[in-house]
Parts: structure tokens; C-alpha cells; sequence
């Protein structure tokens, strides 16, 4: 059995170099790779605590010596604007490329 919940919502990995002017509220473009030429709107709902190694079950501890400084991904989740006929088609688990408009101005909810 698979739990869905029954908010709308995407979570997209960014690099860390990237999420540095994401800010909550600002639009998103999400393109979905199972679904061409079909694009959906949604907006930054929060950015993560912390990057996904962080809360990972076993989290790396490179105490090495080796000073290789690899770029970490931190979750953000993307609430998605859609209609309930694009609930159908937009099924959990699809691949997509999210798009975040750092220029915009924080969305006043």
C-alpha cells in the first residue's frame, strides 16, 4: 500500500550554490519529463534545514583526510498550482525539472 498525501507538492534537490536568493513564495516552472510539453506553476513553500546527507539513515563521515569539497543537495519543496484534472495526470514518484524565478519578490500569502 502507498500513503499519498493530499497536499500538492514537489521536492526538488537543489545544489547548494543554488538555493543562496530562494526565498519562500517565489514562483517555480516545473516541467515534468513523463508529460512533454506540459508545464506546471507552482511556488517555494520552504527550503530544508538542512542538506539530504544531513538526514540521511547513515549520514557520510569522511574523516579521510581527503579535502575533495563535494557539492551538497538541500531539499525544497515546491507547492504546485494545478487543477484537479492535472492532479490525475501529475501521479507521485515522476522526474522533473524545477525552475525557480529567484528574481521575484516574496509572494505576501
Amino acid at each position: 500500500m502507498t500513503v499519498v498525501p493530499s497536499d500538492f507538492y514537489v521536492v526538488a534537490n537543489f545544489k547548494e550554490t543554488q538555493i543562496g536568493s530562494m526565498r519562500t513564495g517565489q514562483p517555480v516552472a516545473i516541467k515534468v519529463d513523463a508529460l512533454p510539453g506540459t508545464k506546471f506553476k507552482g511556488h517555494v513553500e520552504s527550503i530544508a534545514p538542512g542538506t539530504g546527507a544531513q538526514f540521511s539513515l547513515l549520514p557520510p563521515q569522511n574523516a579521510t583526510g581527503n579535502f575533495t569539497k563535494i557539492v551538497q543537495r538541500v531539499p525544497v519543496r515546491i507547492a504546485v498550482d494545478a487543477s484537479a484534472e492535472d492532479r490525475r495526470i501529475f501521479v507521485a514518484g515522476l522526474s522533473v525539472t524545477a525552475e525557480v524565478d529567484t528574481a521575484a519578490t516574496e509572494r505576501t500569502h
